[in-house]
């Protein structure tokens, strides 16, 4: 199933991805709310569909402009996280954006994290 190996990609590549990128960034807080909505059970199939197949965006190594360009790389990341997040807004919640807040406070301090 599809879904799966999402959730197998996405949890394997996404912090180390994020901890290399974290500083170019600038809607990492959002992104890792997704991540942690994605995978909340609570979180409906559908939902988590949608979240996955915009983190699996992120995490790819080429996409319609690369992540290298200064200035406009992550522009294409952010326009499908937000039009992911836009579609399941409801889902995602207060405690997965503190959730978020804290994993980027463990990553901007160096200390290691996994999903």
């Amino acid at each position: 199933m599809i879904l799966t190996r999402d959730e197998t990609e996405v949890k394997a590549k996404f912090f180390p991805k994020l901890a290399r990128v974290l500083a170019r960034v600038p809607f990492a807080s959002e992104l890792v709310a997704v991540y942690f909505c994605a995978f909340d059970p609570a979180t409906p199939l559908r939902a988590k569909g949608v979240l996955l197949g915009a983190l699996a965006y992120f995490i790819l190594p080429l996409d319609a402009v690369p992540d290298i360009v200064l200035g406009l790389g992550f522009s294409d990341d952010l326009a499908v996280l937000l039009a992911a997040a836009n579609v399941v807004r409801t889902h995602v919640s207060a405690a997965h954006r503190a959730r978020a807040r804290e994993m980027l406070e463990r990553l901007r301090r160096g200390e290691p994290v996994s999903a």
